[in-house]
């Protein structure tokens, strides 16, 4: 070969010995050829160094090894909030092992998430992973009906056309189990920063911390449940509505953990001392908790190994078609600090 030339399929075939289609079908992973032949192969195209095209190969086996994770949120969002990036590393490493490549995007309005769903829909990608979804998005039905896989991080909250693969959290655990905490060390006026209520998470862990109240016989009115939307600012924003509506309040669930260093901060400046007079705990034991002043208990949601789970059903499930439907619950513990 000539200094310089670029290795063709043609050169790998003569050096192996075998036709051209048999190479392409070894590059392409078919089980049609044997075992020596596939090493011989192999073998030509190490010593030559050749390197396939990729976008031939799109074309005959119809995959672009691609896999799109979807987060419908601004940019900021994605990279304020912790969740967000234990699930990327949790579905890039589980996409690592399977050689395939990861395309992230984020969307900052309804006429990027239709023209998103266009591109995805039009199969530039093997399948798609699906997190913070809210109500009634009609994403997952596009995907079904244009025969793109789709596994969503979450329990879908709305009625779909289709069975949808997905892997949630224990949020109604998770939110109980941090409630009986306070109840369990004599707070009695124990009020929630829940999340939005178009996310599964957010209802879902209002609803853990009313079956806690409730199995504990203490009340919960209107005016110690407040609402947020995961964010820092609007726990803050919360948290003011709490004190102004609920000042005898002496312990706050507060459903994702910037919500709750934003309650810190609001209860701190009203006087308030943590845990004495009012206790907190958060959701999501993210690396802010530990430094949080005082240090934040938090329940723990395995979110690197949600995402790993939905690469891995995306991967070895729902693109190869080995199952109409899957779902996963993976369990929360609440880790004690010193603010409750």
């Amino acid at each position: 070969m000539s200094e310089g030339r670029r290795p063709t399929l043609e050169m790998v075939a003569m050096r192996a010995g075998v036709g051209r289609g048999t190479v392409s079908r070894v590059i392409n992973g078919s089980d049609q050829v044997s075992p020596a032949t596939r090493e011989a192969v192999r073998d030509a195209i190490s010593e030559l160094g050749y390197v396939p095209n990729h976008a031939a190969r799109t074309l005959v086996t119809r995959r672009t090894d691609t896999v799109a994770l979807v987060v419908p949120e601004p940019n900021d969002r994605l990279f304020a909030q912790p969740f967000f990036a234990h699930v990327v590393r949790g579905v890039s490493a589980t996409l690592n092992e399977r050689d395939l490549q990861l395309l992230l995007t984020t969307v900052r309005s309804a006429d990027e998430y239709g023209r998103l769903g266009d591109y995805l829909t039009a199969h530039h990608v093997d399948g798609v992973l699906l997190v913070s979804l809210h109500a009634d998005d009609p994403l997952p039905d596009r995907l079904a009906e244009a025969g793109v896989p789709c596994v969503i991080g979450g329990r879908p909250s709305w009625q779909t056309s289709h069975p949808i693969h997905y892997v949630d959290i224990d949020n109604v655990g998770g939110a109980r189990t941090a409630t009986c905490r306070f109840v369990e060390t004599g707070r009695r006026n124990i009020a929630t920063v829940a999340g939005p209520p178009d996310m599964v998470a957010g209802e879902d862990r209002l609803e853990g911390y009313l079956k806690a109240m409730r199995a504990s016989g203490l009340p919960t009115p209107q005016e110690r449940i407040r609402r947020g939307d995961f964010s820092y600012e609007s726990g803050e924003a919360a948290t003011r509505e709490l004190l102004e509506a609920a000042p005898e309040v002496d312990a706050v669930f507060v459903a994702s953990d910037p919500m709750a260093l934003a309650a810190i901060r609001v209860l701190r400046e009203s006087g308030r001392r943590i845990p004495d007079d009012v206790a907190v705990i958060g959701y999501d034991n993210s690396s802010f908790a530990s430094h949080s002043d005082p240090p934040l208990t938090s329940v723990h949601q395995p979110t690197e190994r949600m995402g790993g789970e939905m690469a891995r059903i995306l991967a070895d499930v729902a693109i190869p078609g080995e199952a109409d439907f899957s779902e996963q619950v993976l369990d929360t513990h609440l880790v004690v600090r010193e603010s409750g």
